[in-house]
């Protein structure tokens, strides 16, 4: 049995952290797919196409990997769709695992046959959430250790716009 892992989230924008749980997980799986969901309780700093782009350019190292956008799926149906038996979700901390352990039994209720497999954050992003980042992006605080360095030049690149806007 070919093993294929979906790593859903909206990363927005894609860390260092989500890069090394991917990374991680592609010893892990014989295919990590990384969808890009629409989170409807976030502003998004990217658009869709602009997360898909980037996040392809990050792991263009990892040949097992395969980067989809989904607007309106459940995460159950996209991995249905996909051929994915396990779901990747990272766990940073003790409300982290709160949260997604609700997930999983609702994903495991709705869809039996899908395993979903918490990862561990390396301990260097623990601290370390996308919108936790955007904030202090907001107010011209330096997050590019952080961040892959494609994500860093696209934030440089929005800033400017956004002043140039102004």
């Amino acid at each position: 049995m070919i093993k294929i892992a979906l790593f859903p989230g909206s990363f927005d924008p894609l860390t260092k952290g989500h890069l090394n749980m991917i990374e991680r997980a592609t010893k892990m799986f014989d295919k990590v797919i990384v969808g890009v969901f629409v989170n409807t309780n976030k502003t998004a700093l990217f658009t869709l196409d602009e997360k898909l782009s980037l996040i392809k350019q990050a792991v263009a190292h990892l040949e097992n990997v395969e980067v989809i956008v989904q607007e309106n799926k459940l995460t159950i149906e996209s991995a249905a769709e996909l051929g994915a038996n396990f779901l990747i979700r990272g766990i940073r901390n003790v409300k982290d695992y709160e949260y997604e352990k609700d997930i999983a039994a609702m994903n495991h209720h709705l869809s039996p046959e899908l395993e979903t497999v918490f990862l561990l954050a390396d301990e260097t992003y623990a601290h370390v959430s996308s919108s936790l980042l955007k904030e202090v992006l907001k107010f011209g605080g330096d997050v590019s250790a952080y961040l892959p360095p494609v994500v860093v030049q696209a934030l440089n690149q929005k800033n400017r716009e956004m002043k140039s806007n102004e």
